[in-house]
């Protein structure tokens, strides 16, 4: 009969691994505080409902990012572990409030509430986002999937969406701005506001699909059977 072993990493790695969360998640408030004013302005201006969705995110993103931060600012890994769910919890509404904030807003310009004008700096923040926001993204989701930490991962998956939603803004705001296409800002907006409720649904599922790295299974004459933990993942998840 097979048994599983759980060899995560030890206290001391785990508590470098925590250490190095504090610090991204520390680095992807200050640049989504910065993020989220040059967009929600430029957006203000230009009546783009993309790139006010876009600030928005950013401020979400902050309200997901201080969320793992006050999860990681307990010392010790029960208390973290603990806090974990109401993390989840926090990350996943704020996903929710995004996308129905912004499908309003969509809806609404598609419906003839204004034309979105071209916005230069919209174009260099969006351009800027999909050169950063991958590195940080990556970083954390590694270190999260080591420590087991499903908020860290879920928060990761956050700043991944940030790229996702660069590009996407970069293409409507591009389009607007060449070709005249103001219908192109407010669909860029509803994928915006697509994306932002599937990763609140993975984020609000998400609270038991991390494992420690190096989960195996061993089998009856205690030879690894298979391994499951080297991208951080219990069986059946995708985290």
């Amino acid at each position: 009969m097979a048994t599983e072993i759980s060899l995560g990493p030890s206290p001391s790695r785990r508590e470098a691994l925590a250490r190095r969360v504090r610090l991204l998640v520390a680095a992807t408030i200050v640049y989504n505080v910065i993020e989220a004013i040059v967009a929600l302005t430029a957006g203000s201006m230009a009546s783009s409902s993309a790139l006010v969705g876009f600030g928005l995110d950013s401020i979400v993103e902050v309200s997901s990012a201080a969320a793992v931060a006050w999860q990681f600012s307990a010392r010790e890994h029960a208390v973290r572990e603990a806090r974990e769910k109401k993390a989840l919890r926090v990350i996943a509404m704020s996903f929710f409030a995004l996308a129905a904030f912004v499908t309003v807003d969509a809806v609404r310009a598609l419906a003839g509430g204004g034309e979105a004008e071209s916005s230069v700096p919209g174009i260099v923040l969006a351009a800027l986002s999909l050169a950063i926001m991958p590195f940080l993204s990556a970083a954390q989701r590694r270190a999260g999937q080591e420590l087991g930490s499903a908020s860290a991962v879920a928060d990761s998956k956050q700043t991944l969406l940030c790229t996702y939603l660069s590009a996407v803004l970069l293409v409507g705001l591009v389009a607007n701005a060449t070709l005249g296409w103001s219908w192109a800002d407010p669909i860029a907006a509803l994928v915006i506001a697509a994306i932002a409720v599937k990763e609140g649904r993975e984020a609000w599922r998400g609270d038991n699909c991390c494992a420690p790295a190096g989960l195996s299974t061993l089998g009856a004459d205690n030879s690894p059977a298979r391994e499951e933990g080297a991208c951080g993942c219990g069986p059946g998840c995708a985290c």
